[in-house]
């Protein structure tokens, strides 16, 4: 009598006789490399960071960036130390905002810019911020993709940061990643938004000039003035003026020239310029790069610029304590316990958003310092 396994028997059962052979197949193998053995890096400590960075390290500044992004708290003590170590050495670059809505050509402008700017000497650091999902929370961080030429200049430093759905966190570890490259010999920083939130306001109270870029084309040229975007730009730029479009771009940037003078005069003393250029072909270019240089020289002058940097430090302190604060409230462990009960209170209208508000914050600012219960500052 023939022998067939027990597979073969129910396949025949089921379907009777066919045709087809059945077998029963081989062991899945394994899909991890049996022989691989992981190799551990050897965790730096804050001397090596500090070291690696001052000469010019890019693999352990990237590393250092990395270590000011995490929310481990552990990472969070030493990278604050790297900082506050590194910060004697920062201070001495050119920091550029660069904004302007999505296919504005930012990347590629950036990339156009980047290579003259290294030409002339400089050394470049691009940090952009890039948009994460407000579902997934992943972001694409494709910066380094699009800008293929300079990625590979040894004198340029990309690095891409995702927003990850907080925009003050975020915004204050790019300043913090500005120290860092400043104190690695980058003299020139991007700075690129992502164009499409409130990232810009964030990202113009850390930098010295801030530059909108825009195309023509695409609507109404003077409805970025409703935004209040228009208001901060220090630069303007008409991107893509080549070609059947060169017409277009200098009739927007004559529009957009003329409604600037409807602004009040600045604090900077500047007024504001238009340009138009073309990435692709470098028309028009070096043109803005100028421009950007005769503004730090004007600014520099009439004491604006240095005035405006200790405004922003002051500025980014008190948001280095909200976010703090923020922090240690939402990782109190007794709030974490009490959030879920008064949420399905709220939910059933059985108190208010402000009471339970309040509630929350008295019960968290006892836990912190009982001693203001005890002064009556609490009710």
């Amino acid at each position: 009598m023939e022998t067939i396994n027990h597979y073969e028997y129910q396949h025949k059962e089921e379907h009777g006789d066919s045709a087809l052979n059945v077998t029963a197949g081989v062991e899945s193998q394994p899909v991890v490399n049996p022989y691989f053995k992981r190799v551990k890096r050897r965790q730096l400590s804050t001397d090596d960071y500090v070291k690696g960075i001052l000469e010019g390290n890019i693999s352990i500044l990237s590393q250092a960036i990395t270590l000011v992004e995490s929310n481990n708290r552990d990472h969070y003590a030493q990278a604050q130390e790297i900082i506050e170590r590194c910060l004697p050495y920062a201070g001495r670059s050119m920091r550029v905002g660069i904004t302007g809505v999505p296919g504005a050509g930012k990347s590629t402008f950036i990339e156009a810019v980047g290579g003259m700017v290294t030409d002339l000497g400089h050394k470049l650091a691009v940090l952009a911020i890039d948009p994460s999902s407000e579902r997934s929370g992943g972001s694409i961080l494709g910066d380094k993709t699009r800008m293929e030429t300079i990625c590979n200049n040894p004198k340029v430093f990309i690095r891409p940061s995702p927003s990850a759905g907080s925009l003050g966190g975020v915004a204050r570890k790019t300043r913090e990643s500005v120290v860092l490259c400043e104190a690695a010999g980058f003299d020139v920083i991007f700075i690129e938004t992502v164009g499409v939130g409130q990232s810009e306001t964030a990202v113009h109270s850390m930098v010295d000039i801030f530059m909108l870029l825009q195309i023509s084309g695409a609507g109404d040229e003077l409805q970025g003035i409703k935004r209040g975007i228009m208001e901060m730009a220090d630069v303007v730029a008409i991107t893509k003026a080549d070609g059947d479009n060169r017409h277009r771009a200098e009739l927007a940037r004559a529009q957009i020239f003329n409604a600037l003078k409807l602004f009040p005069p600045t604090e900077s003393e500047w007024t504001p310029q238009v340009l138009t250029c073309s990435s692709v072909s470098g028309k028009g270019i070096g043109d803005v790069w100028n421009m950007v240089e005769d503004f730090i020289k004007h600014t520099k002058s009439n004491g604006f610029f240095q005035a405006n940097r200790n405004r922003q430090s002051k500025y980014w302190m008190y948001e280095s304590i909200n976010e703090a604060l923020k922090s240690s409230f939402y990782g109190d462990e007794q709030i974490a316990s009490l959030l879920p009960g008064f949420e399905e209170d709220v939910l059933a209208d059985r108190v208010s958003s402000f009471v339970a508000a309040k509630r929350l914050l008295d019960t968290y600012l006892v836990s912190s310092n009982p001693a203001l219960f005890a002064y009556g500052c609490l009710t």
